[in-house]
């Protein structure tokens, strides 16, 4: 049976995936950047270790580079900009896509509308006349 806890959380992380990089790059062997994601624990044994004598925190560059480095929620760390959102892993509550779709309706009538005012105006039968 496998433990709730170790499973994925499905979604990336608001972390940064620069910032975790560069951290790992520079302080690596220290555990700086598994402090910045909340891996609090390991980060600790990475300091106490130097980083595994080096082997550790060159495992975890390579891990964040590729995107595969997990946060504290076991969430992945892939953005590279922290204010970037993935929009594949946020889903939207019901009410907001029944919103959109109503935005969307009225929209498309108002578009009809447009285009039968367009048509309209360019009717040349319509136009009034010069001569009158």
């Amino acid at each position: 049976m496998t433990d709730p806890g170790l499973l994925p959380v499905r979604g990336a992380s608001h972390r940064s995936r620069g910032v975790a990089f560069g951290l790992a790059l520079l302080f690596g062997v220290f555990g700086v950047h598994r402090f910045y994601v909340g891996r609090i624990t390991s980060g600790v044994f990475q300091l106490l270790t130097l980083g595994g004598l080096g082997i550790w925190a060159l495992v975890d560059c390579v891990l964040i580079g590729t995107g595969n480095f997990r946060d504290v929620d076991g969430r992945r760390v892939v953005n590279w900009d922290p204010q970037e959102r993935d929009p594949a892993s946020e889903e939207l509550p019901p009410e907001v896509l029944e919103e959109i779709d109503a935005l969307h309706q009225h929209i498309d009538d108002l578009t009809e509308r447009l285009d039968f005012a367009e048509r309209m105006l360019a009717d040349p039968s319509r136009r009034p006349r010069a001569d009158a």
